[in-house]
């Protein structure tokens, strides 16, 4: 397969022509550039409102509305107005949310973003400018829609705000789990156009310059949570006056950049690493020859910075190998694997014990065991109740206790029997003949 190239003069002028027909306004912009916020705070030549939440600003997006709580507004406007006629702005965001939820998202080219503030088109006042609403009117899955205003009506006392609308287009935007992308043209007549496909245009509006960019989110109660991940204004220097100078935020980062410099140079002479690419601004890289060669270098230093690492991992593991190695040795009379085993042989006895126990218990079935013995306690409570009855205990104290009147009956004829013998004692003695000395 042969392909066809144009010349190298023709080439040039192509790419030419095309940079100078397309230029992004730098201060205008974010999420061209990572990252989005430098500080984690705020964005470089805009201006952040938030009610009832505080603006999440991350690497790759900002959270105008969080998930939580509901009733929630947010606002970012730019700090400086754009000065050129012809323009196109992008804006991808996401929407998402619980089964319910409901939010709308504004984009506004305003005169006086202070009159807008953390507004609404439903909630604003009077303003002058343009302002294109995404939420889900009239019980569809989503709609866009566009208002003008000249500064005489007023949105928020108007009884029937949707007939004010020039355009709108049907557009499913929550849970999508992607970004959607939003385009507005300034340039011979206003287009929008959602996700690459045109929504609505009008030859006849015409949109001047020295106006404001604007995004603003409002939710209720369910909350929709609006993430926004860029927007980029694009710029024509032949349709109007040229750029403004870079603000003083921009002009800041620019020299934290250059102070950066030195810390790259310093990080050159750690050990094994090696040479540092030094950061260069988009700006500076004219033509593609310096942009193949930057990116030549940068990939070059990336492979060896790589090679690097994976020659500390290996050294940090011999040293590891080493270090256990050290640690075995100082034991005393090496590893002890014998023991080691014998307890592993130990617990598993255990187990096969314990196994053997839980399978007899389970499998057997005490129940008849417990009802014999529960009749054996039953009978002996029984017999012992019986036993001890006292009608029982009285007859048994009459029939085999001692009796009393043959116990004195003994008594007296033992006493009589006694003096019986003492008597006829004396009467012998008395009829004995005396004898005398």
């Amino acid at each position: 397969m042969r392909c066809s190239t144009l010349p190298q003069p023709l080439l040039w002028l192509l790419l030419a022509s095309t940079a100078s027909t397309q230029q992004v306004l730098d201060e205008l912009s974010f999420g061209h550039k990572e990252p989005i916020a430098p500080n984690g705070k705020a964005i470089p030549g805009w201006s952040a409102t938030s009610s009832n939440h505080h603006i999440q600003f991350l690497s790759d997006r900002v959270v105008l509305t969080p998930p939580v709580p509901g009733n929630a507004r947010g606002a970012l406007w730019s700090e400086n107005p754009i000065n050129s006629e012809t323009w196109d702005a992008e804006i991808s965001f996401r929407a998402s949310g619980q089964e319910g939820g409901s939010g709308n998202l504004q984009f506004w080219f305003a005169k006086d973003k202070n009159a807008i503030n953390v507004d609404s088109v439903y909630t604003t006042g009077p303003f002058d400018g343009l302002a294109l609403v995404i939420d889900q009117y009239g019980g569809r899955g989503g709609i866009v829609r566009g208002f003008l205003n000249d500064g005489q009506q007023n949105f928020r006392a108007h009884p029937s705000l949707e007939t004010l609308a020039f355009g709108h287009c049907d557009y499913s935007y929550r849970n999508l789990g992607r970004p959607s992308t939003l385009k507005v043209t300034n340039q011979n007549g206003l287009r929008v156009s959602m996700d690459g496909r045109e929504c609505f245009n009008s030859e006849q509006i015409v949109l001047p310059s020295g106006y404001y960019f604007g995004l603003t989110a409002a939710t209720a109660d369910q909350p929709d949570s609006f993430e926004i991940y860029k927007f980029i204004v694009n710029s024509s220097p032949q349709g109007g006056a040229p750029p403004p100078p870079p603000p003083p935020q921009q002009q800041q980062q620019q020299q934290q950049q250059q102070q950066g410099r030195p810390q790259l140079e310093r990080l050159d002479r750690l050990p094994g690493a090696p040479e540092a690419v030094p950061d260069r601004m988009a700006d500076d890289i004219k033509n593609q020859q310096e942009q193949f060669a930057d990116l030549h270098n940068r990939l070059q230093g990336l492979t060896h910075q790589i090679a690097n690492l994976f020659g500390e991992f290996e050294q940090l593991g011999r040293k590891q190998e080493e270090r256990h190695a050290q640690l075995l040795s100082s034991m005393p009379g090496g590893f002890p694997s014998d023991k080691i085993d014998n307890l592993g042989r130990r617990i598993e006895n255990m187990e096969r014990t314990l196994d053997q126990v839980k399978r007899d218990v389970e499998g057997k079935d005490y129940k008849e065991h417990l009802n014999q013995l529960n009749v054996a306690i039953e009978n002996v409570r029984g017999g012992l109740s019986d036993s001890l009855d006292p009608e029982n205990i009285g007859r048994i104290m009459r029939t085999h206790g001692p009796r009393l009147g043959m116990f004195a009956f003994a008594v007296v004829a033992v006493q009589v029997l006694m003096a019986g013998g003492y008597i006829i004692y004396k009467r012998r003695r008395n009829s004995m003949p005396k004898k005398y000395l």
